[in-house]
């Protein structure tokens, strides 16, 4: 089969899209560092503004969670929200995590330029003052002060724990 023929069995079976490739890549990879303006406004790096166009709509929603924030498609926020629907309001731990998570939750819409504006109660909770880091998390993205992903991802000291956690989800994913 030559390259033309399987090019036109991808578009019509809707497996490709005149510009963007092979649809179905949801996935947010790799590190990406940019910097914050004095308005909050910083530009969503454009492999991850691609995957969402692809993919999703230009909205995120961002939340609070682990020193850093939490920016999920706006369909895949919807099927967080579905999963949390379930959890038992009974038990204190279920209560406390929607407290945290989804009190902190707010839909940030991307500006023509590919930019979100980060509000200043998220900014102060993740210590974002200028340098930013963007790590693609499979589904979602997470945003950090560059000083703190510094601080908590790239430099920690050694940590038998940490270590035999990284090899357990190593393991787990079969690698």
């Amino acid at each position: 089969m030559t390259n033309f023929v399987k090019h036109i069995i991808l578009v019509k079976s809707g497996l490709i899209t005149a510009k963007r490739g092979i649809k179905g890549n949801i996935m947010f990879l790799g590190r990406y560092e940019h910097t914050i303006d004095e308005k909050g406004r910083i530009s969503i790096p454009a492999k991850f503004r691609e995957t969402l166009k692809v993919n999703y709509d230009e909205r995120l929603i961002i939340t609070t969670m682990d020193g850093c924030l939490y920016a999920y498609p706006h369909k895949e926020w919807k099927i967080i929200e579905e999963k949390a629907s379930n959890f038992d309001i009974i038990k204190p731990e279920d209560r406390q995590f929607m407290r945290i998570f989804f009190s902190g939750a707010m839909e940030c819409n991307l500006d023509k330029l590919g930019r979100i504006i980060i509000p200043p109660t998220h900014r102060e909770y993740a210590g974002i003052v200028k340098d930013v880091i963007f790590a693609g998390m499979l589904k979602r993205i997470e945003i950090w002060s560059k000083e703190r992903f510094e601080e908590k991802i790239i430099k920690p000291s050694f940590d038998s724990s940490r270590d035999a956690l990284m090899s357990e989800m190593a393991s787990r994913l079969g690698i």
